[in-house]
């Protein structure tokens, strides 16, 4: 089950509240510093921009490809480790704006991550080190360290143990 806090709303759906929850102003920041890193091919500018200005923490040498789209109300709450890479198009939420309630949750990455193009994590959910996420998969709950995952749903495709063999025999020729 993903780590979310469930705030109840009464009235129209909780997008329509959605000031109540968020400042204006924070909104339209982080609506003008997402849109600019989404654009740049430069890297080290977008981690600049993730870390000082939507205060996300962000490892050394991560990788945020083109079109990447970080939660525009609570970007704060993601945490990405060094060294991973979060494909084309991905998208990484920490916020669930729904009928009757919204909820929110922390998004933790870990470290040498690999997220694959046009996936989409959803908020409340940790993915361990060295896990791959193949492209296309929503990912709706936590993924061990070192596993590989796909789809929606997602589903392991190898486990940590069944990838280190995988690589053993690779490697070795067999």
């Amino acid at each position: 089950m993903r780590k979310t806090a469930r705030f109840p709303v009464e009235g129209a759906n909780s997008l329509w509240q959605l000031y109540r929850t968020v400042s204006f102003f924070k909104v339209v920041k982080n609506f003008i510093v997402i849109q600019i890193a989404r654009y740049t091919p430069f890297l080290t500018v977008k981690n600049w921009l993730y870390r000082h200005l939507l205060k996300m923490t962000v490892g050394d040498k991560t990788a945020f490809a083109l079109m990447v789209m970080v939660d525009l109300m609570f970007p704060e709450r993601i945490t990405v480790g060094r060294n991973s890479v979060i494909g084309y198009n991905t998208t990484l939420l920490t916020h669930e704006y729904l009928i009757d309630e919204y909820r929110l949750g922390s998004l933790d990455i870990g470290n040498e991550v690999m997220i694959g193009a046009n996936s989409t994590v959803l908020p409340g959910v940790t993915i361990g080190d060295r896990a791959i996420i193949a492209a296309g998969t929503i990912v709706n709950k936590d993924v061990a360290p070192g596993t590989f995952v796909a789809g929606n749903p997602m589903r392991v495709i190898y486990s940590a143990e069944e990838m280190k063999m995988r690589n053993s025999k690779d490697l070795n020729g067999r």
